[in-house]
Formats: C-alpha cells, structure tokens, sequence
C-alpha cells in the first residue's frame, strides 16, 4: 500500500516510481470491477437494451479477457510483497523486529477488508491479510528457497498434487448392468368413430376430436419478474457470508489464491536484491529482463495455442491435458505481469514520460483508499435499491468510459488531498491502528 514519506530525495524518487506504479496496477482493478459490476446482480443486466457500439464492445470484451484479466491484479500483490520488505528492511536498521507489528497489521487490514465486503463480495483484502501472515512465516527463509515456492505456485503445484492424489485413490470403476430393452408399444386399435390413438406424449382423441396441442411455454418477460427486495444491510449480509465462501471457493478452485501469495513472494524478493533501489544504474538491466520476459510470454502464448483443447464434459475430474492448458496460462498471466511492470519501469525512466507518469503517484500513495473508494462507488451504481436500474444494463463500451471517468475523477481527489494531509483516509487510520497511536494527519 502506500510508503513513508520520511524519506531521502533519492529514496523518494524510488518510491515515486513504486506509488506510480500502484496507481497504474490500479486503473486495471477498476477497468476489471466495472465490466464485472463489482459482482452485483440487477434485474437491469437483464434488461440491457440493444448496444449502439457492438465492434467497439467486442474490443473491449477482448482487451478485458487479453490485457486487463488478472493482469493488474497481480502487480497489484507484487507491491503488497515489496511494501512488506520495505517495512521489514527499515525495521531491521533500527533494530526492530517488526514481525509481530505486522501480524497486528494484517488484522487491521482484515478489519478493513470486512467493512469493504459490505459493499462488494469482490473485495481482496481479507485474503491479503491471511496471505500477509503466510509472508511473515516465510520471510526467515533465503531467496531460493522462496523462488521454488513461487515456481510451485505458479506452475499450479497445488493443483497438480490434488490431480495425483486422485489418481492413486480413486476407486476402480464399477461397470454397471446393461439395462433391458422395452419392447416398443404397438399403436392401439382405433377407438369407435376415430382415429387411432397418438404415440406416447400426445393426447388421445375421443368421440373423433382431435387431440389438443400441447401448450407453449410462455416467453419470458424480464419485468414481470419481481426481484427479492434487497437493502444495503442484505447485501452486505450476503456479501460476508454466502459471498465470502463463493469468493474462497473460486479463489481456491481456479488457482487465483495460489497466484496472488506467489506474487507476494516474487515482491518480498524483488525488494531484498534492492531492484527498485538500482532502476538508474541499471538500465541496461532493464532492457534485457524486458525483452527476455516478452519473449517467454510470447512464446508461452503460441505452446497454449497449439495445445490441443480437450472437450469440456460438466462434472468429470480434470484431466492430464487440461490442467496442463491451466498451468501454461497461468504462467503466461504472470509473465505478461512482469512484461508490463517492466515496461511501466523503462517508460518511467525517460524524463519526459515520467511527468506524465508521475500523476498517477498521489493515486498510488493512497492505493488503499481508493481501492475502497471503488468498491463504495460500485455498489452505489449497480445495486438494484440504488442505480442498478440504470447502470446496469449499460454495455461494455459504456462501462469502460464511467470507468475511466471515475479513474481521473479518483487520480485528482487524490493530488487535492495530499495537498493537506499527509496521508489518505485509510492509510491514516491504519498506520494509526499499527502503532495505537493517532499519527500527524494535516500538513
């Protein structure tokens, strides 16, 4: 989240580079959030009317799934990785152990995450608090031990070992009896005075009458439909429980969890080979890991193209091919994360670019805040007892632009804040709560 400010002018630059950074990580949160509704359902989805822009829709339906799908999320958890190595590494200078600080941390920032879910089941920082204390446990351990960690993570391990598992404890199957075939019916004699009588499914006519036709089933009409009242306290009550487990369940079951304590680990070894402390003297540096990581997600993308794609039946046990096909995407998502940061890094070396970058740094600085402030604004827009009647049919082009609209809208509230205080809401209380003590708010 974000850093201290008491820092040198060189340090400040590097975390400049970082809090930008964030802001950008996060631009890609909300693009996600709103073509997702921030998993708000409204009778307004079913009532989208027709799209007046459906090829620019189509592009952005692809660039959602291509470009922004896990992709910024993930920069988003590298940061909280290096955030806690930074904290760590000042701690040490003064000869402070600040592990047990940062477990109290963890619980504040669940604290928050539990009051975010009112608004939103999307919410992430509850995990990230459970995933904080897993780096606590971790962090003793040397950089290669944490990079296998973060190979078995990214490379599906957990996922793999359940597929074994249940390879060598599954039971054998059991062939079933064929069942006997029933002799066809013959058609019955015709009744008196009419037709024969119909095969099975029809009516059989008497007295000569025709039989009658089957009823059709009345189409569907979206307003006829009366959706459950729902109020904020409802949702918010479903958010934490139903919504919750759905959240751990999906987290779980695709592998998302296991993704996001990886980047955690790759950001608390990024800090410690100071790679954000060297981006200057290092360019050259730069260049080749850019250059070299495009080339293994391109490359990782043409072998999952070429992949044969084993058909999909609902309900059986994945097979050897499929988890194979899970696992290089999962690798190229992460590796197309590291390709942007690198190439957000490069950028940020040129001076030109830098002061356009450099606006996304208040954004960053107060990562925290408007990350809530995302969720707040999205469940105001598509819950039904709020504006879900209206923004919730809207299409995907129009999604997009509120997006970004509210982005900028988000980027200048943050310059006008910082202006007089020195952190953002949510920061300030929670590095208040760290130290149980109120920290200087105004500048």
């Amino acid at each position: 989240m974000s850093q201290q400010s008491n820092l040198s002018p060189s340090q400040g630059a590097r975390i400049t580079v970082i809090d930008a950074l964030r802001g950008f990580a996060l631009f890609g949160v909300m693009w996600i959030h709103m073509q997702q509704r921030f998993g708000i359902f409204s009778m307004g989805m079913m009532q989208q009317a027709e799209s007046a822009t459906p090829g620019l829709d189509s592009v952005i339906g692809w660039l959602t799934n291509n470009v922004f799908m896990g992709r910024f999320i993930n920069i988003f958890a590298f940061l909280f990785g290096m955030s806690f190595f930074i904290q760590m590494d000042r701690a040490s200078k003064k000869g402070v152990d600040f592990r047990g600080r940062f477990l109290w941390r963890m619980v504040i920032l669940a604290a928050i995450g539990v009051v975010g879910s009112w608004f939103t089941y999307l919410e992430i920082l509850t995990l990230y608090a459970l995933f904080g204390v897993i780096l606590i446990i971790l962090f003793p351990l040397k950089n290669r031990f944490l990079m296998i960690i973060f190979a078995l993570l990214v490379a599906g391990g957990p996922r793999w070992s359940g597929y074994v598992y249940d390879k060598f404890t599954a039971p054998e199957p059991v062939e079933m009896p064929a069942m006997p075939q029933m002799p066809a019916r013959a058609p019955q004699a015709p009744a008196e005075g009419g037709e024969a009588i119909a095969e099975s499914g029809d009516t059989s006519a008497e007295d000569g009458e025709a039989a009658p036709q089957r009823p059709q089933r009345p189409q569907f009409d979206p307003s006829q439909f009366e959706m459950p009242v729902s109020t904020f306290w409802s949702d918010a009550k479903a958010n934490m429980t139903s919504g919750f487990m759905r959240k751990i369940s999906y987290q779980m079951s695709s592998g998302r969890g296991y993704l996001t304590l990886a980047l955690f680990i790759l950001g608390l070894v990024v800090g410690r080979i100071r790679f954000f402390e060297t981006l200057d003297e290092k360019h050259k540096r730069n260049v080749k890991l850019f250059f070299l990581s495009l080339a293994v997600w391109l490359g990782g993308v043409g072998i999952h193209a070429l992949l044969p794609q084993p058909e999909f039946v609902w309900g059986a046990p994945p097979t050897a091919m499929s988890l194979l096909r899970t696992t290089l995407g999962d690798i190229n998502m992460v590796t197309m994360s590291v390709t942007i940061t690198l190439g957000f890094v490069l950028l940020y070396g040129n001076a030109t670019i830098r002061k356009a970058l450099d606006t996304l740094t208040p954004y960053g600085r107060m990562g925290l805040t408007n990350y809530e402030l995302q969720g707040i604004i999205g469940c105001f827009l598509f819950s039904s007892w709020a504006l879900g009647g209206i923004f919730s049919g809207l299409s995907a082009t129009m999604l997009a632009l509120i997006g970004i609209l509210f982005y900028v809208l988000q980027i200048l509230f943050s310059r006008w804040w910082l202006g007089r205080f020195k952190y953002g809401p949510w920061e300030w209380f929670w590095r208040s709560a760290t130290y149980l003590k109120w920290q200087p708010f105004k500048k």
